[in-house]
């Protein structure tokens, strides 16, 4: 399986290891998640499913390195905390109560930290649904904003 995917695998390393990590760091990284997930791949046969389900798995454990591995970024001496202003985050937020119910839902989704595909998994939306959602509901709270 991994000889059968090896140019997939060669193409997210080099995308992704622009942003940190060696690509032989994540072509291991994604070699594991493929070995693990091999239970849920090799019954789909050598088709265009298993070949979806791999470059995801494959995605996203290269993801998961690189978050793992970011660098950390010192704040300059005499760096100073903002204060407890909290009057944009308490405007946004009554914006996004005046979205109409699935924005609302997938923009709080978002907000609390979750992917678009984790979005999607709980919303039972398609990932494409979520991101063309999730910029209109956007477009309309920049509008406020700006």
């Amino acid at each position: 399986m991994l000889r059968r995917y090896r140019g997939l695998l060669f193409t997210l390393g080099r995308r992704y290891s622009r942003r940190g990590l060696d690509v032989d760091d994540l072509l291991q990284e994604a070699s594991v998640a493929l070995w693990r997930a091999s239970g849920r791949l090799l019954p789909l046969g050598a088709g265009p499913q298993q070949a979806a389900l791999a470059w995801r798995v494959a995605r996203n454990a290269m993801v998961d390195a690189l978050r793992r591995h970011a660098p950390t970024v010192e704040l300059p001496e005499g760096f100073d905390a903002p204060a407890d202003d909290t009057t944009l985050v308490d405007e946004l937020h009554a914006q996004v109560a005046l979205l109409d119910e699935p924005d609302r839902t997938l923009v709080t989704l978002q907000l609390q930290g979750y992917s678009y595909e984790e979005i999607a998994d709980r919303t039972g939306l398609t990932v494409k649904n979520v991101s063309v959602r999730l910029t209109r509901a956007k477009d309309k709270l920049r509008k406020h904003f700006v």
